[in-house]
This record gives structure tokens, C-alpha cells and sequence, in this order.
């Protein structure tokens, strides 16, 4: 009780605070305008955060959301942010369609290198796999509907990813939390099941870049871990957790490298940590 008492006076001045940008861009047809607003709906929903869609989903629009989440972000902030619609590589160069002119990897590059702490960007688009290379970097997970510029047709990868959020299934290990890694892996299993139910050949083969720290960055909370959430004692103690857990999983990736007797001791103090971090939790 005494360490959690000392975990919360050290972290008591850096809980982070997320940013959630969801943009439904460009439809072309009434259908995919509709699918795609009704999708952005949703994740606000779920994730809250801001959305633009419409006639606000513009270039100047989404540089100002991103401006303003740099002006307040700090390094221990995570930035969410997801595009729903439309992609094409015009020669070498991805752009995302909205109204008016549409947004490029590296203008959308230059917004988010001035946002610091960790970032998780999900481009759900035709076309979306050019963007790897560019928006690469420490601290920002990519994930993209398609695996490379020339998988050109609509995608269906959004639908899922959307409904990882309320899917208590996409949470597999079962903590209360869907982190990136688990609404990907999530995903892209129920977008690999539509084709094949609908017997088509797939024309989109989602990728994620970063699985290290997709498999820690939380995306959404049910339960108790959702409640925590909205008391700043207990989010302290949830984000203590959570690193508990990381460090769990980097000791399991390092135990070949060490003897098995300090393997074990190590083990077992972070797991009674982590028991009493989960017990106030559920208090």
C-alpha cells in the first residue's frame, strides 16, 4: 500500500491526456459520403475526440485541429488520429481526399512531427500502404487499410476498426483494454472474413508499422478500466498498470538472456505489484 501511496505522489502532477481526431473525408457517391460520416459518428462515440466531416473535413481544417493539439500536447500525451475515405498517389505521392485541396503524406507528416508524445495514426483508404515509409518515426504506430499505393479499390478496414471499440472480443488478453495491436489484429482478421464470406478476392491487405508499441498504447477502456478513467487517482493507478504490464512483457522477451533464478524473482515482484495496482483499481 506504501508504494502505491508513493506511485501516485510521484505521478500525480503526469497523467496524460488523449487527443482523438477522427476525419471522414471525400465520399465521391452518396453511399460512401453516408458510410463514412456514419463511421466518424461512431468513433467520437466511443473514443470521443473531435471529428470533421463534410465541408469541414478540409486541408486547412484538419492543419488546424493539429496545430491546436500541438499547442497542448505534452511528451506524455497519445494522439489518436483516423482518417476514413478516400486515397490516391498522384506519381509518387499519396493524398487523401477532401474538400477542396486534398491533404499529402508529407504535409500530413510535417503536422504531426510538431505534436509531441506518442502517436497512433490509422489511415483507412485505397491507396493508403504509400504512406509508410514517409510517416515512419520513434513513437508513432502506423497502421494502414492497404499494403502498398497501388491496392486502388474502396476498403471495408474501417468498418472494423471501428468496431474493435466496442467489441469486448478485440480485447484478448482480457484487462479491460483494447490497445492498438488488438484492434489491428482485430480488424484485419474480420476484414480477411468479409472477403472471404463474400467470396471475392481481397483487394486490401491491411499493415501495421510499430507493433512494439501498438501492443501498449491503449486505444479504449471497458469496465473498471473505463471507470478509472475518470477518477485521476485511479487513472494514475491504471497507468501504473500499464507499465507494469510492458515491463512484464519485456522481461518474458529478455528471459532467455538471464539466469532463471533472477528471472523468476524478477517476475514475481512485478506481478505482485501489478495484483496490487489492479486491487485499488477495482476499489
Amino acid at each position: 500500500m506504501k508504494q502505491i501511496a508513493a506511485i501516485l505522489l510521484l505521478m500525480s502532477s503526469a497523467w496524460a491526456a488523449d487527443f482523438h481526431l477522427t476525419v471522414a473525408g471525400l465520399g465521391g457517391e452518396p453511399d460512401y459520403e453516408s458510410r463514412f460520416n456514419m463511421l466518424a459518428a461512431e468513433s467520437k462515440k466511443l473514443m470521443g475526440g473531435d471529428v470533421l466531416g463534410g465541408a469541414a473535413a478540409t486541408k486547412a481544417g484538419i492543419q488546424k485541429a493539429l496545430a491546436g493539439y500541438a499547442a497542448q500536447a505534452k511528451p506524455e500525451d497519445t494522439l489518436v488520429l483516423l482518417l476514413i475515405g478516400h486515397g490516391n498517389v498522384d506519381g509518387s505521392v499519396f493524398k487523401f481526399n477532401v474538400t477542396g485541396p486534398d491533404v499529402t503524406v508529407d504535409e500530413l507528416r510535417g503536422w504531426l512531427d510538431k505534436i509531441p508524445g506518442k502517436q497512433l495514426v490509422v489511415i483507412s483508404t485505397s491507396c493508403s500502404g504509400a504512406v509508410l515509409e514517409t510517416l515512419k518515426r520513434e513513437n508513432r504506430v502506423v497502421v494502414t487499410a492497404t499494403k502498398t499505393g497501388t491496392e486502388k479499390n474502396a476498403v471495408v478496414f474501417a468498418r472494423y476498426w471501428v468496431e474493435a471499440m466496442r467489441d469486448a472480443a478485440a480485447d484478448v488478453d482480457k484487462n479491460e483494454t483494447v490497445t492498438a495491436l488488438e484492434a489491428y489484429n482485430y480488424a484485419r482478421q474480420k476484414t480477411t472474413g468479409f472477403y472471404e464470406t463474400q467470396k471475392r478476392l481481397a483487394t486490401e491487405h491491411s499493415v501495421l508499422d510499430d507493433n512494439t508499441l501498438a501492443a501498449r498504447l491503449a486505444v479504449v477502456r471497458f469496465g473498471a478500466a473505463q471507470k478509472a478513467m475518470n477518477d485521476p487517482q485511479k487513472r494514475l493507478l491504471l497507468a501504473r498498470k500499464e507499465e507494469l504490464e510492458s515491463a512484464i512483457d519485456k522481461l518474458k522477451f529478455e528471459k532467455a538472456a538471464m539466469p532463471i533464478a533472477e528471472y523468476k524473482s524478477k517476475l514475481n515482484a512485478l506481478l505482485l505489484e501489478l495484483a496490487r495496482a489492479q486491487e485499488e483499481i477495482e476499489k
